[in-house]
């Protein structure tokens, strides 16, 4: 009976190819909409968005239109062709601007890109344009069944361009041990962070870095410039600690203050003396 039923199934599987084919082939438009249907509602996407792409231009400005364009869009998105399905859902919302599904199409655009989007330490284009669908998403469609999912996702992408910048100052003034020019870039990208994210998960460790560069930068500086960057450092270690009065770095930037303050003493002995 095992064999039978095994059988069985291959005989079914091998019509369903044939008669894909045979539909694939023919000009019948009709033949070619039903079965893309048919497939989509079984989630055969890749033989559904087959049909699909071939019978779309000649559904343009047809009561059938709408639903084949979002269909379209979607069993591109259900492949996992997020290149192309983030195209044809924009397509949709240009070409169907009243439809009932225009929200959901906006969402899944904008999710389109989300999943484009790649690790940190790589190019943000893709993030940048899936936080600017989901924000639009956001905005305007605060009732919507996919309002939560498309929040998580705006918060972990922004979470990401986080990281991505807050690894860059990290890597300034890492590179500042060798070349204290960087420490400069090290302290305005800690100043930009701050500006951009003042609700980062880091941004605590941005006001450190600040301190640290900074101090680093007044001990390498020429003595004409000493006393003006352990200020600058001196007033960082301050903010830090008013942003923080109980920061993760006490022991290193309680480390830098007394190192800051001894220095700044050399200075006020030198001008006492005079």
């Amino acid at each position: 009976m095992r064999h039978f039923f095994v059988l069985g199934l291959f005989l079914m599987v091998l019509q369903s190819c044939s008669e894909y084919q045979k539909v694939l082939k023919n000009e019948d438009l009709k033949a070619k909409y039903d079965m893309a249907e048919k497939f989509y509602e079984e989630k055969d996407f890749k033989r559904a968005n087959r049909l699909f792409e071939q019978i779309a231009p000649k559904y343009v400005g047809k009561p059938q239109g709408e639903r084949v364009m979002f269909f379209l869009a979607d069993s591109y998105f259900k492949r996992g062709d997020y290149n192309m399905a983030g195209y044809q859902f924009e397509r949709f919302i240009k070409s169907y601007p009243k439809s009932d599904k225009l929200a959901e199409a906006t969402f899944l655009g904008a999710k389109s890109y989300y999943e484009l989007s790649p690790t940190y330490s790589l190019d943000q284009t893709d993030t940048d344009k899936a936080l600017l669908k989901l924000q639009n998403f956001i905005n305007t469609y605060s009732e919507s069944e996919f309002f939560a999912e498309a929040n998580a996702m705006a918060q972990e992408l922004t979470r990401k361009k986080e990281k991505k910048a807050f690894e860059i100052l990290k890597q300034y003034n890492k590179l500042g041990e060798f070349n204290y020019d960087m420490l400069k870039s090290a302290i305005a990208a800690s100043d930009n962070f701050i500006s951009d994210f003042p609700g980062s998960i880091f941004r605590e460790d941005a006001y450190f870095v600040k301190v640290q560069a900074l101090t680093h930068l007044a001990m390498n500086s020429f003595e004409s410039l000493q006393e003006e960057r352990l200020t600058e450092a001196m007033e960082a270690y301050q903010t830090l600690k008013k942003q923080y009065p109980s920061t993760k770095y006490e022991k290193e930037s309680a480390q830098l203050l007394e190192r800051i303050n001894r220095e700044l003493l050399k200075f006020n002995t030198i001008e006492e003396s005079k």
